[in-house]
């Protein structure tokens, strides 16, 4: 992939910046490889040297780079890159706020892909993909249900997880470190199914989220989290 290829909407900065994170995310550049020394940044996007400073520090301080005195800019480890990018066990947000976490584990199977799930993880149609269904409870009472599709080029021993006593979640950030996430979040009503795993009633209000996730040059998983509106909410905090 060239420069000339990135998008001429971003900023110069931000345009050598999605260079050095697609060559990472696709597997082109590894953990501990090194990255082109700014010079030869600064020839190849035909921009300042500043310019490639900037972008290059930025990358460190986001954990996607390590800058090594005397061996110029590496790759950082998956680790790293993964602590970046806030994803928050049920488990661990459950603790957080004093309460007890219990899991109901309903499925666990190897299935083949259908056309669209096989386009998102970007595998074959009738790819095999592994399936997981669990549902998480705060304090005894029904707070998530985890459905969730995970490409096992990323996590081949994902079956083989006891998801009674560690979540998906967690399993994965230790086995397939992220490199990069997208979600969606949206309010929709409990179908049935989603209703008896939840103790809801059908067409109770709940809010869902869908989020994919990478891991070096894999989509990970594909996973869709719905909670029960009138239980749980969504909180961050944002600061200048």
């Amino acid at each position: 992939m060239t420069s000339t290829l990135l998008t001429r909407a971003l900023p110069a900065y931000e345009q050598v910046k999605a260079f050095i994170k697609q060559q990472i995310t696709t597997g082109v550049w590894r953990p501990g490889d090194n990255v082109p020394s700014e010079a030869a940044l600064q020839q190849q996007f035909g921009v300042s040297r500043m310019t490639v400073n900037r972008a290059v520090k930025e990358l460190a301080v986001e954990g996607v780079v390590s800058r090594v005195q005397g061996s110029g800019t590496v790759v950082a480890q998956l680790h790293r890159i993964s602590s970046t990018l806030e994803i928050r066990d049920i488990h661990d947000e459950i603790l957080a706020r004093g309460h007890s976490h219990s899991t109901q584990v309903l499925k666990v199977e190897s299935l083949r892909a259908p056309a669209e799930l096989a386009r998102t993880l970007k595998l074959h149609t009738g790819a095999k993909v592994f399936h997981s269904v669990l549902v998480h409870y705060e304090d005894g009472v029904a707070i998530q249900l985890e459905d969730r599709h995970v490409n096992p080029a990323a996590v081949p021993d994902y079956l083989q997880a006891d998801f009674a006593a560690t979540t998906p979640t967690r399993y994965l950030l230790e086995h397939a470190p992220l490199t990069e996430a997208s979600y969606s979040i949206e309010a929709t009503l409990a179908s049935a199914h989603e209703a008896k795993c939840l103790g809801l009633k059908r067409g109770e209000p709940c809010l869902v989220m869908t989020r994919s996730t990478v891991s070096g040059p894999h989509v990970a998983s594909l996973v869709r989290l719905v909670y029960p509106g009138m239980r749980y909410s969504f909180g961050g905090k944002f600061q200048l």
